[in-house]
């Protein structure tokens, strides 16, 4: 059977988009980044949460109108179902169910299974095809446990008393679960914010996630921030606002940083393998678990996840989707 979903991700027989990369009249968003998330359209369906960052990041007028769909309710758009399903990426993240005519097709949007305080958890879903991303779709992305990596990171905290230690980390989603991370092993201090970071975690906050003592970093002087935790934009941690901190331990958390050359051209003295999207092996489970015929591959390294999928009898093919790969605001 033809699928009813188009290879831009245009949903035929109703003329919808998901995530599309231009301003399009309909438009149903996976979740809150830029990359995904763009200013412009005519109509936005979304979870309340990716609304309420939208409406954060770009205004209350970046949609001509919003319409709210919580999890696992199913709306009728003229003749298909459409279902927003937690894809435990960040806050509000969502697959999207599409059913039509005896057809099940899943659009994963980015999506990770580790367990995250700060995201609604993954709910897997059967399907006939399946639209993955695969950001990190390589056998050597195989990420480490995320306490670990935190525990890494709170040792040199205690090992550097007279260092502040800065964690270049993505203002929505990753800040946000760096902090819930340090709180979930212990760590009660306050944490410090740079300023980009403020509004979005207070955001979180204002929707149930608790982060504990923040605080802005401006104006803190210096010596009071020997010993401290500075979460800023991954842009910042070396350039001129860095420089106020004492001696600081450059460090980034990201997916990317088990890539050591990646890590050494950045100069990061500590690289934290911490990612919001699936690894490897991730990526070949939920591919198996959705019992999907049909597989199509798109965000990422596509080209190995086809192939392993070809190698199992699937038909699959890679999508090549406009984005900001790897732009400013990516959220690896």
């Amino acid at each position: 059977m033809k699928p009813f979903l188009d290879r831009d991700l245009r949903i035929a027989p109703i003329d919808v988009y998901i995530d599309p990369p231009q301003p399009r009249a309909r438009a149903i968003i996976t979740h809150g980044h830029a990359d995904h998330a763009r200013a412009g359209h005519g109509a936005v369906l979304a979870t309340p949460d990716t609304i309420a960052i939208m409406k954060t990041r770009y205004g209350e007028d970046a949609a001509g109108s919003w319409e709210e769909l919580p999890f696992g309710e199913k709306r009728d758009i003229d003749g298909v179902t459409v279902s927003l399903h937690p894809a435990g990426h960040i806050l509000g993240s969502a697959q999207v169910l599409l059913e039509h005519r005896g057809q099940r097709i899943v659009v994963t949007g980015d999506y990770k299974r580790l367990p995250d305080r700060t995201a609604q958890p993954f709910e897997l879903l059967k399907c006939d095809l399946l639209v993955t991303e695969a950001t990190f779709g390589l056998p050597v992305f195989q990420h480490p446990r995320p306490t670990d990596e935190i525990g890494r990171l709170l040792r040199s905290v205690a090992a550097f008393p007279e260092r502040a230690h800065v964690i270049g980390c993505y203002a929505l989603g990753k800040a946000q679960r760096v902090i819930s991370l340090l709180r979930q092993a212990g760590y009660n201090a306050p944490i410090y914010l740079h300023g980009a970071m403020i509004r979005l975690c207070e955001l979180y906050v204002e929707r149930g996630i608790p982060l504990g003592d923040l605080r802005h970093s401006l104006d803190v002087p210096k010596t009071e921030l020997a010993g401290q935790i500075v979460i800023a934009p991954p842009s910042a941690i070396k350039d001129r606002w860095s420089r106020r901190l004492p001696d600081p331990v450059l460090a980034v958390a990201s997916g990317w940083m088990s890539v050591k050359q990646r890590a050494r051209q950045s100069g990061v003295e500590l690289p934290l393998v911490i990612s919001d999207h699936a690894d490897w092996n991730e990526l070949r489970q939920t591919i198996g678990e959705t019992g999907a015929g049909t597989v199509w591959v798109t965000h990422g390294r596509e080209d190995a996840l086809v192939y392993w999928s070809q190698q199992q009898g699937l038909a699959a093919e890679p999508l090549n989707i406009e984005a900001y790969e790897d732009g400013p605001e990516d959220e690896q």
